[in-house]
C-alpha cells in the first residue's frame, strides 16, 4: 500500500484503504486502484515495479515474438500469469503479474530451457495477452468441435426467447471471444461469418485479402449469430432484414470496439464484423511512419498548416483515410489551437483534442454536431465523413470563414472529390474557394520482410508499367511465404497516394463546372501523378508487389 501512497498524484486515502482490505498488498491492488482512477495506469505500474527494482512493461505495446511465446506452454502461462516477450542474448524477458516470485521465475526458466528475466505487467493485461497470443486455428476448431457434439444445438427452429437463452451458453460465449482474439492476433480488419449450403464458415480479411479460417456445423450458426446480435442489442427474432450494431470487448485496460452488419442470405444470415481501433490505444501512426513519398509528404504538410480551407482524404472503406487524418491532426496539435472532431465512431483518443461521436439513435448526425461545433470557437475541425448536402454546405462555409477542415469522401480518385461535392448539391462558387487540396489513398499488402526475395521481372512486365529506359536490369521483390506471414508472402500494409493541389486555374475550372478530365490535366501541370505512379515507386522500393498495385489501382494515367 505504501508503494501506491508514494506516487506523486496519489488520490483518495479512504478508497485505497477499502481496496487494501479486499486485495492486500498484491498486483490486484494496483489494478483496482487504476480502475478506481486513484492513480494513472502508467504512473501506478511504474512505481509498483520500481519498488521491486524491476521494469514495467505493457504487453500490448511491447515487442512479443513467436519464439518467446512457444517457450512457455499455454497451461503454464495461464497458471503463473506469465507470458514470454522476447529473447535477447540468450535470456528471455517474461512479463509476470508477480515478478518478485523468484521460485516461479526460476521454474519458468527450467520449463523454457533458457534463463528468464522477469518484468512487471498488470494481471489483466497478462491474462488478455495470453488469450490473444496463444489463440490459433487448432484451438478454435477444437472448441467448435466440442460444441458441435453437444445435443443442445440440435433444434434449428427454436423460438426467440429460447434462442436467446441458448446464446448465453458459456461455451458459445467463450467461442465468440476466441474468434475475436484470434482475429486480433492475425491483424484482421474484418470477420465474415456466413452460412453455406452444407456448412458455415469463418473468413478473416488480413492485409486486404480474405482468407478462410475454418468451417463449422450449420446447426451452430443461428446460435452464434444470435450471440453477436445480443451483444449489439439487435433483434434476434428478425432474420429477414439487414441490421447494424456495435459491441465492445475489454482487453487489458483498453476496450476493443467492433462494428457489426447482418444481412439475410439463401442459407441463413451472414454477419460481417469490422474490427475498429482500441479505445485509449496510444500508438498512432505519424506522417513519417506512413512511408508517404516525399513528393507528396512535403506539399501535404504545407497544406495542413493552412489556417483555412477544406482538405479531403478520399478512398474506399478500409483504405486508411481516418488514420491519415489523425496523423495530420497530430502534426498540427498545439496548445494554442482548438481542434475538434466529429466521428462515427471515435477510433483513437487524441490528447488535447475535443472528440464527439455521432449517435443515430438520438438523431445526433454529422450535420447537427457540426452546426453546434461552429459555436465552440474551433480552429481546426475533422469531419469523419461528408455524406449529405447539409454537412457539405456547413463544411464549406466553415472553410470560408477562417477554419481549416479535414474530411473524408468516398471517391475513386482525388480529382473526383471536387465534382462529387458539386454532385451532392454544393454550388461550384462555394466549392472553388473552399477546397485547398485532395489526397486519395489506397492500402496495398506489404511484402513480408522475413521471407522477402529479389527477382528479375520479364521484359513484357517492365514494358507494361514503365516507359523509362535503363530499367532492363531492375529487381522486383516478393515474399516466398513463411510461418510469420502464414505462407502468404505479405505482412502488414503500405499506403499509396495521389495529391491534387487546388490552383487558381483549377478554381476557375471548378467555377465553370468543367469535367474531371480537365481538372486532372490542370493538376498534372503542378505535379499531380495518379495512384498507380506512387504504387510503382513502392514496388521499386521493395515494399509491395506488381500484383498488389494491379489490384488496388486503375490503369488510367493522367493526360
Amino acid at each position: 500500500m505504501q508503494r501506491i501512497r508514494d506516487t506523486p498524484n496519489f488520490g483518495s486515502e479512504d478508497e485505497l484503504l477499502r481496496l487494501c482490505e479486499i486485495h492486500g498488498d498484491t498486483p490486484e491492488l494496483v489494478q483496482s486502484v487504476i480502475d478506481a482512477k486513484i492513480i494513472g495506469k502508467d504512473e501506478g505500474c511504474r512505481f509498483w515495479a520500481d519498488s521491486m527494482n524491476l521494469a514495467y512493461v505493457d504487453p500490448f505495446v511491447s515487442v512479443i515474438t513467436d519464439e518467446a511465446i512457444e517457450k512457455i506452454p499455454l497451461e503454464v502461462a495461464k497458471k503463473t500469469h506469465s507470458i514470454g516477450l522476447y529473447i535477447f542474448n540468450g535470456v528471455m524477458t517474461v512479463a509476470m503479474a508477480s515478478p518478485d516470485d523468484l521460485d516461479t521465475a526460476k521454474r519458468l526458466g527450467q520449463i523454457a530451457g533458457i534463463p528468464v528475466s522477469p518484468v512487471f505487467a498488470l494481471p489483466r493485461e497478462v491474462d488478455d495477452s495470453i488469450a490473444i497470443l496463444y489463440s490459433n486455428e487448432e484451438r478454435l476448431e477444437d472448441s467448435l468441435g466440442q460444441l458441435e457434439r453437444s445435443s443442445i444445438f440440435d433444434q434449428p427452429d427454436l423460438a426467440a426467447d429460447k434462442l436467446a437463452l441458448l446464446a448465453e451458453n458459456n461455451a458459445l460465449v467463450q467461442i465468440l471471444d476466441e474468434i475475436m482474439y484470434y482475429a486480433m492476433r492475425e491483424r484482421a480488419t474484418d470477420i465474415h461469418i456466413e452460412a453455406q449450403e452444407i456448412h458455415s464458415r469463418i473468413r478473416f480479411r488480413v492485409d486486404g485479402n480474405l482468407r478462410q479460417i475454418l468451417t463449422y456445423s450449420r446447426k451452430l450458426h443461428r446460435a452464434l449469430i444470435s450471440r453477436i446480435k445480443i451483444l449489439c442489442n439487435l433483434d434476434i427474432a428478425e432474420t429477414r432484414i439487414p441490421q447494424d450494431g456495435r459491441f465492445s470487448l475489454p482487453i487489458g485496460n483498453q476496450t476493443a470496439n467492433f462494428r457489426v452488419s447482418t444481412i439475410p442470405s439463401a442459407y441463413g444470415e451472414k454477419v460481417v464484423i469490422r474490427i475498429l481501433a482500441m479505445s485509449g490505444k496510444k500508438s498512432m501512426i505519424t506522417l513519417e511512419k506512413m512511408l508517404m513519398s516525399q513528393s507528396i509528404l512535403q506539399p501535404f504538410r504545407r497544406l495542413i498548416e493552412n489556417p483555412n480551407g477544406i482538405i479531403f482524404v478520399t478512398g474506399p472503406t478500409g483504405s486508411g483515410k481516418t488514420t491519415t487524418l489523425y496523423a495530420a491532426l497530430h502534426e498540427i496539435n498545439k496548445p494554442e489551437l482548438n481542434i475538434s472532431t466529429i466521428e462515427d465512431p471515435i477510433e483513437i483518443q487524441l490528447e488535447g483534442v475535443t472528440q464527439s461521436q455521432v449517435n443515430h439513435g438520438i438523431d445526433l448526425k454529422f450535420a447537427n454536431l457540426l452546426r453546434a461545433l461552429m459555436r465552440q470557437d474551433p480552429d481546426a475541425i475533422l469531419i469523419g465523413e461528408i455524406r449529405d448536402l447539409e454537412t457539405a454546405k456547413i463544411a464549406t462555409e466553415a472553410a470560408l470563414t477562417g477554419h481549416i477542415v479535414f474530411a473524408t469522401l468516398h471517391t475513386n480518385s482525388a480529382p473526383q472529390a471536387i465534382t462529387r461535392l458539386i454532385e451532392i448539391g454544393v454550388e461550384p462558387y462555394m466549392v472553388a474557394p473552399s477546397v485547398i487540396g485532395v489526397l486519395a489513398q489506397r492500402l496495398a499488402a506489404r511484402i513480408c520482410e522475413n521471407c522477402k526475395e529479389a527477382y528479375t521481372p520479364t521484359r513484357d512486365v517492365l514494358g507494361k508499367y514503365f516507359q523509362e529506359e535503363g530499367l532492363s536490369d531492375v529487381s522486383f521483390y516478393r515474399g516466398r511465404g513463411c510461418p510469420k506471414c502464414r505462407g502468404t508472402g505479405y505482412k502488414g500494409r503500405v499506403a499509396i497516394h495521389e495529391l491534387v493541389l487546388i490552383t487558381e486555374e483549377i478554381r476557375a475550372l471548378i467555377s465553370e463546372g468543367r469535367s474531371v478530365q480537365e481538372i486532372t490535366r490542370a493538376a498534372a501541370k503542378v505535379g499531380y501523378k495518379p495512384l498507380r505512379y506512387d504504387g510503382l515507386k513502392k514496388v521499386l522500393l521493395g515494399l509491395t508487389t506488381i500484383k498488389e498495385i494491379e489490384e488496388n489501382t486503375s490503369f488510367e494515367w493522367a493526360t
